[in-house]
């Protein structure tokens, strides 16, 4: 986003952090699923889309044609989110439309820390992006943009029924759509990266040949913590290709200590 969008995002944020402080999780679940709904909505209508980002009207015009669609579709809480997006700027339209997904999120990220579930929300993503991953067909399926969206929403309900909480499948489901414009795998990593932000913490994804005991994942935590200065939020892959040692991506950082790695420049110095 540019700086006049983030402000504009950040005025919805203020609101959300004041609705939030307020509210039961309940609310704020519904709160986000109908924020997440009017998302798709600006997904599909284009010139409503334009209509509300149109910095040509001014702000009570905007909010005003946002309440006339809305009108008995949303409740108080979601529309008054929905209503002080409208009122910002936007670059581009399609940053309004980044911006709803991303308050909808943010909204049921609010629900599941209210209930205590957010960690495990952030772990059954990440879990959940594992296990596609580690079945080729399954990924394509899920991964597919030009198959049925309803189809596909059925296969994660299936998958994740009894499993994961409410606020998981929801937004596995969103990732389905292509978060933020991505790809399925990359939305699953997003929100992941943005469940840990909302709990102050940053990712590491760590790459290792045998799992990590719970002292060798509070050490390796606690040296990255100290290296970036913040909390740091492990997700550990168990990969045996790796032979020995250690991989972690913070970001844009990557440390790769593992055997494969060494392996491989040796038989690149070798071959050169």
């Amino acid at each position: 986003m540019l700086a006049a969008s983030r402000e504009s995002y950040a005025a919805a944020a203020d609101g959300l952090a004041e609705f939030a402080a307020g509210a039961a999780p309940e609310q704020l679940a519904t709160a986000g699923d109908e924020i997440l709904a009017v998302a798709d909505l600006l997904r599909r209508e284009p010139r409503l889309r334009r209509a509300l980002a149109d910095a040509s009207r001014d702000a009570d015009e905007r909010a005003g044609l946002l309440a006339a669609v809305l009108s008995g579709k949303v409740d108080d809480a979601a529309l008054g989110l929905l209503t002080a997006l409208v009122r910002g700027r936007w670059s581009v339209p399609s940053e309004l439309l980044d911006a709803a997904e991303r308050i909808g999120v943010e909204t049921l990220f609010a629900s599941a820390d209210r209930a205590g579930e957010l960690s495990d929300v952030e772990d059954e993503l990440f879990r959940f992006g594992q296990v596609v991953a580690g079945n080729p067909p399954l990924a394509a399926a899920l991964s597919d943009s030009t198959a049925d969206l309803d189809r596909r929403a059925t296969v994660v309900d299936e998958l994740l029924d009894g499993k994961a909480k409410p606020v998981t499948v929801r937004l596995a489901k969103l990732a389905l759509r292509g978060f933020g414009g991505r790809g399925f795998d990359a939305s699953l990593s997003r929100l992941v990266e943005l469940a840990a932000a909302a709990r102050e913490r940053e990712v590491a994804y760590v790459t290792t040949a045998a799992p990590l005991n719970d002292a060798e994942e509070e050490r390796l935590a606690g040296r990255l913590s100290e290296l970036y200065g913040r909390q740091i939020s492990l997700k550990v892959d168990v990969d045996p290709a790796v032979v020995g040692g250690v991989k972690v991506q913070v970001g844009a950082d990557l440390y790769d200590g593992t055997v494969a790695r060494r392996l491989a420049e040796t038989r690149k110095a070798l071959a050169g």
